[in-house]
């Protein structure tokens, strides 16, 4: 009725109740927002997910960090408050609108560009010009949160194109529900990854 998408009503949330310039505390009010107002398909605390990707960053301390699916913004945040210093997170996003709102959400948080740079297009268009257009020589982790059908393409894609880098870290989420059956199939066999499946709850 208000003629506003739920991402965008979110967003108006966090903007009136999060600290700008703390990612932290936006990424909570996120959540209070999606647990007590409307639900939002964004990783959430609560899904162990979270506690992954935290660890990843910690341990591995990766300076190349590729995003696949930025919708609001909110894993976006979670990746980028990880980073190690000198790092960069580069994030698509194939629908205009949601970028539009995550970008918001991004710098509210505090990155910069040349922390955080949101690409808007389709990936299977975007990954071929990252290296040329981007500047990404290759990624030490991959978070692929996109169409799920999406994800075994993408990653041949990024395969072809070098874009991985040796000893390269790729989670991918809700593989099992929705499912994302041929990837997982893939990873498991090809030889290339080894693999292992993290039991989680759904977003909030």
């Amino acid at each position: 009725l208000t003629g506003t998408s739920r991402e965008q009503r979110a967003f108006q949330y966090v903007l009136a109740h999060a600290i700008p310039g703390d990612p932290h505390h936006i990424l909570q009010t996120f959540d209070q927002w999606c647990y007590h107002c409307e639900h939002l398909s964004c990783v959430g605390p609560d899904k162990g997910e979270w506690r992954i990707v935290e660890r990843v960053l910690l341990e591995q301390a990766p300076l190349r960090v590729l995003e696949l699916g930025t919708y609001c913004g909110y894993g976006t945040v979670l990746l980028a408050q990880g980073l190690p210093p000198g790092a960069r997170l580069y994030t698509i996003e194939g629908d205009p609108r949601h970028a539009a709102v995550a970008e918001k959400v991004i710098r509210l948080a505090g990155f910069s560009e040349q922390t955080v740079e949101l690409i808007v297009g389709p990936s299977e268009e975007v990954i071929p010009r990252l290296r040329e257009k981007h500047g990404l020589v290759n990624a030490n982790l991959v978070f692929m949160d996109h169409w799920k059908r999406s994800y075994l393409r993408d990653l041949r894609l990024l395969e072809s194109h070098q874009l991985l880098a040796e000893g390269a870290t790729i989670l991918a989420d809700n593989v099992l529900f929705p499912g994302a059956p041929h990837f997982l199939q893939y990873a498991k066999t090809c030889g290339k990854y080894h693999c292992k499946v993290h039991r989680a709850s759904l977003e909030y």
